[in-house]
């Protein structure tokens, strides 16, 4: 999802899932396998490191950090190429497949712009 007010983190984010998708095709006849985990907000400290507790994804709640490990190693020991974590998350993964990248970017802006958070 193209990230208003997050534009790098959304980019090494793209970066990441392109480069896990490509190694793991030119691993596939080795036996090792490489998961792209893409979770969506999760309860961890970033998003107070990141500055961005005054935003509505910041207040907002959020998966659980275990669960959300569990699904990865899960799906990695199974030799998943990749898992999205979270129900939530797999509607909106569902939802930015077929979405006009400019609409995307305007929902991520009422998530991730400073001063969104619930008063």
């Amino acid at each position: 999802m193209p990230g208003s007010f997050r534009a790098v983190y959304n980019g090494t984010k793209a970066f990441l899932d392109s480069f896990s998708f490509a190694l793991r095709h030119e691993l596939r006849d080795t036996g090792v396998t490489v998961t792209c985990l893409m979770p969506g907000a999760t309860e961890t400290e970033f998003f107070e490191r990141a500055d961005m507790m005054d935003t509505k994804v910041g207040t907002s709640k959020k998966d659980d950090a275990g669960d959300v490990a569990e699904t990865g190693f899960k799906a990695m020991m199974n030799g998943d190429g990749d898992v999205v974590s979270g129900w939530a998350n797999k509607l909106r993964t569902a939802i930015a497949s077929v979405t006009p990248a400019g609409m995307l970017a305007e929902m991520h802006r009422g998530m991730a712009e400073p001063g969104t958070a619930k008063q």
